[in-house]
This record gives structure tokens, C-alpha cells and sequence, in this order.
């Protein structure tokens, strides 16, 4: 029996942070080898040798451990995570600066801090600037990003009761018992393992399929893989500026479309961490919560036209109509998952609804968000559920004051005070939001541009800076201190205040 526990363990006993970087240095090879297709050779150079020389310091640092194997503990894998997205983007930039040329490694790093943490937030304006393979590079490593949000989930936020899974039944902030029954009692190490053996093939089957789906439907190679990547991520990373402008056209946004419904709950694809009901997607709060969302804010933006026109004798286009709404409930869906992408028919869906400036719509739905334990960020569908609940709940004690509660199976999965520690995160996200927008303010950004760039860092929807502005904040021209802001609100957006806190809490470093 020990034999066969010691044998796969062999490299998996190194440090979290360490495999990681091996990774991401093996994944150098696949844009040298694009490049090279390419007989791009200065671009294939950069990332050839950027891999090369990373799994050097790798093995050197294998080594020098020797037989010291390090004890696998939870807030050990919740600094490895903080690590991955602090201080290996500076090792990711490398080969995009030196592929570049032009650029300052400044903004290399915060493209990479950007795209690990599924922000998608485009420095660089113009798509055309960069080599094809730096496109896919930017492409894998937010893809990298959502898989690795995917596997911690599983294996570190949810023994933690962190990342959302405070609100549930069996959670505490920082207490440990927001999983199942038989992952608390598993070693951390085997738990990472089997997560990573089991959610990996999903991730990479969907994304395939969906890259093959879209090529189908007329898109480039390059181009479809990029938003296969980015959707199953929802990072938002585009070849080509956006979906508005790829060759798939309509077939290719409906595709995306069905997709993008697995940043909605995680049961779209996995029950792994349900500790309460029977883990069904008709009953899950979070996925019928996204879908009242998706379908009733175009509704009520494609109602407000007949609203607005009612005394004026407008001839209707009923092709026009059916782009406008098809326009409204995919980019919808697009910000509600933190993705970004704007549908190609969007204009026409702000013409249709007379909507100036609906940028206050698309920071309201990232600032939802998607569900527990996915790729999506913001302040999570659970959490407004349970919001919405106890709202409910005040209004009935007010008619009845010594009422008893009936939700029975609707409030099975959140805890007695879900929605007071919902509130709690809720309010710590509007504090970091007005300390990281007045900290923008202090260096140079006026208001807009410091609320919007505040909310697009928190909720992880780097094209918010785009489409939210009354016009697009060119991120290059930030300044200095702007961009290491950004860089630091993107991370505390990933991982969420709570777990920062968590990092600071005497107790859970003793335990």
C-alpha cells in the first residue's frame, strides 16, 4: 500500500506554488511552437527559452528540497494561491516583453496579472500590436487561471469556508466545515490531487468542444480557441478586440451563449462541494437567480422601447427587434459571468431600448457576478439569494411580527445567518471598492474613471473599462501607481477580502 501512495506523489509532494510554475513553464513551449509554425522565431525564441529557463529554477529548487517533503496545510495552498497571482505573473511577463520589444515590463505584468485572474483587462488597445502567439499566450494563461479557480474551489476555499461557501449550511468564515463530510477528513495533498484528476478533464473536454463548435461555425483557428478559452474562463480575452468582430457571426455568439451557463452555478458541472439538498440544477438558488436575471433584464430594456414610443408613430422592424433583444440577453449573460464580451448586435440593442449610457447596467450585473466555485467573479449569485431571502423575510415580519419562517427547501442551503455574513462580505466589497476607486482618484483618474476601473479590478471583468465608460479608458496611459492599484485590487478580486482576512487570523495559522 505504500508503494502505491509513494508513487504518484514523487513530484506532487513539492510545494503548490512550485508545481504551478512548472506548469506555466511547460506551457511556454506550446506558443514557441505556434510561433515557430508561424516562422515568427524571435517570438518562439522568447517563449522557448523563458520555459526553459523556468523549469531550470524549478528542478534546481526540487532538488535543493531534497527529501524534505513540506506539510500540505490549508492556508499554505491559500498562500500559493496568493503567490500565483502576485509573483508568478512577473515570471509569466517575461517572454511577452521581450516578444514586444516596444513595451515597458510594467504592463507585461499587468496583462499577466490580468489574464491569471480572469480579469481580461486590455492594455494593449490595439489587438493588432501583438504576435499571434502572444495572443494565445494570453489566451492559456487566463484559461490556466479559471481552471486552477476551478480545482481550489474544490480543494482550498471550500474546507475553508471561504470564496462563498461561508453562506452555506455548514459554513463559517475561516471554520473549516463548509465542505463535505468526506473531503474534511482527507489529507490536503490527496484532496488536491483527485479534485485536479477529476474537474480537469471537464474543463479541457468543454473548452475543446466548444472550440470546435465555433470553427464549425466559420471562426479562425486562433481566434476560436482564444474565446473557447475565454468563455470557459470568462476572462474575456479576445485575438481580435471582441466577438462583435468575429467571422462566426450570430451561430458562433449562441454557441458561446450555452456555455457561458457554467459560470452560473457549479452544478452546471460538478457536485463536488454540495453539503446540503440533493444537488439539483432546477432547485439550485444560484442558477435559477442567474436565469431570472438573464431573461428579465432584456425583457424590461425590450419593453422600455414600446414604453418610450408610445406616442410616437414608429414603424416596427421585427428582424431589428429580435437582433436587439438576442443583442441584450447575451451581453447580459456575458457581464452577469464576468466574461465581457459584447454581442455583435449590441448597438442595436441600445438603439432599440433608447439607452444612452448603460454602462451602470453591465457594472450592476459584474458586480452580481456568477456562482460559488466557478470562474466567474463579483459578489456571487448565493449571496444575493440569501440577500433577497432575509429582504423577504423582514417584510413579512413586518405584517406579521411573530410569524414563523416556511422557506423549508429554499433556504436548505444557506445557513441560520447566511445572510447576515453575506451582508458582511458585501460590505467589505463596497469598502474595498471605495478604497481602491479613491486611491485611483489620489493618483490622477477622475470619478468615472476611478468607479469604473475600481469595479471592473473587484468583479474580474477587465472589459468593463471598455463598454461601462462614457468612453474607453485607454489602460496604457495610466500611470504608475494606477496600474500597481489595479494589479492589487485584480488579485483581492480573485480571491475575495475574506480569504485576505483569513490570511491575517492568528487561529487559523495555529491550526
Amino acid at each position: 500500500m505504500r508503494q502505491s501512495v509513494k508513487a504518484p506523489v514523487g513530484v506532487l509532494r513539492l510545494p503548490l506554488f512550485l508545481l504551478i510554475s512548472g506548469i506555466a513553464s511547460l506551457a511556454m513551449w506550446l506558443p514557441a511552437i505556434h510561433a515557430l509554425v508561424l516562422d515568427d522565431h524571435h517570438t518562439s525564441r522568447s517563449f522557448f527559452y523563458s520555459g526553459i529557463l523556468g523549469l531550470t529554477l524549478v528542478v534546481m529548487i526540487a532538488l535543493a528540497l531534497g527529501n524534505k517533503v513540506p506539510r500540505y496545510s490549508m492556508t499554505g495552498q491559500l498562500l500559493s494561491l496568493l503567490a500565483t497571482f502576485t509573483v508568478l505573473p512577473l515570471f509569466l511577463a517575461v517572454p511577452v516583453q521581450d516578444a514586444l520589444v516596444s513595451t515597458r515590463y510594467l504592463n507585461a505584468y499587468f496583462d499577466m496579472v490580468s489574464a491569471i485572474t480572469t480579469t481580461g483587462a486590455d492594455i494593449w488597445a490595439d489587438p493588432a500590436r501583438l504576435p499571434p502567439s502572444v495572443h494565445l499566450w494570453r489566451a492559456m494563461v487566463g484559461w490556466l487561471g479559471g481552471l486552477l479557480m476551478w480545482i481550489a474551489a474544490s480543494a482550498v476555499l471550500a474546507p475553508m469556508s471561504l470564496g462563498g461557501f461561508e453562506v452555506t449550511a455548514r459554513g463559517q468564515p475561516g471554520g473549516g466545515t463548509a465542505a463535505p463530510a468526506h473531503m474534511e477528513r482527507a489529507d490536503p495533498r490527496r484532496q488536491l490531487v483527485l479534485v485536479t484528476r477529476t474537474l480537469s478533464p471537464i474543463y479541457i473536454g468543454l473548452t475543446l468542444v466548444l472550440w470546435v463548435l465555433l470553427m464549425i461555425t466559420g471562426e479562425q483557428a486562433l481566434i476560436g480557441l482564444s474565446h473557447a478559452m475565454s468563455v470557459m474562463a470568462t476572462s474575456g480575452i479576445s485575438a481580435i478586440g471582441g466577438v462583435e468582430r468575429a467571422a462566426s457571426g450570430l451561430a458562433g455568439e449562441m454557441v458561446m451563449f450555452l456555455f457561458m451557463f457554467f459560470a452560473l452555478s457549479r452544478l452546471t458541472f460538478s457536485s463536488d462541494t454540495v453539503t446540503a439538498g440533493q444537488g439539483r440544477l432546477d432547485r439550485d438558488p444560484e442558477f435559477r437567480t442567474g436565469l431570472m436575471i438573464v431573461f428579465g433584464v432584456p425583457l424590461l430594456l425590450f419593453l422600455r422601447h414600446w414604453v418610450a414610443a408610445y406616442e410616437v408613430d414608429a414603424g416596427e422592424d421585427v428582424a431589428q427587434a429580435l437582433r436587439a433583444l438576442w443583442g441584450t440577453i447575451f451581453t447580459v449573460l456575458s457581464f452577469l459571468s464576468t466574461t465581457g464580451f459584447e454581442s455583435a448586435h449590441w448597438q442595436a440593442a441600445r438603439d432599440w431600448s433608447g439607452l444612452e449610457t448603460p454602462g451602470m447596467i453591465l457594472l450592476g450585473l459584474a458586480v452580481f457576478g456568477g456562482g460559488v466555485a466557478t470562474t466567474a467573479g463579483g459578489v456571487k449569485l448565493l449571496r444575493v439569494y440569501a440577500l433577497y431571502l432575509n429582504g423577504l423575510r423582514e417584510m413579512e415580519r413586518l405584517v406579521h411580527p411573530h410569524s414563523v419562517s416556511g422557506e423549508g427547501d429554499r433556504t436548505r442551503r444557506l445557513q441560520k445567518n447566511g445572510a447576515f455574513v453575506a451582508w458582511l462580505f458585501f460590505m467589505l466589497f463596497a469598502l474595498s471598492l471605495a478604497v481602491i476607486s479613491t486611491a485611483l482618484a489620489a493618483v490622477g483618474s477622475d470619478f468615472e474613471q476611478s468607479l469604473v476601473l475600481a469595479i471592473a479590478a473587484l468583479s474580474t471583468t477587465g472589459p468593463l473599462t471598455e463598454a461601462a465608460a462614457s468612453e474607453p479608458i485607454v489602460l496604457a496611459l495610466l500611470t504608475t501607481p494606477a496600474k500597481l492599484i489595479l494589479c492589487f485590487a485584480m488579485v483581492l478580486g480573485r480571491l475575495e477580502t475574506l480569504a485576505f482576512i483569513a490570511l491575517l487570523s492568528p487561529n487559523l495559522w495555529r491550526s
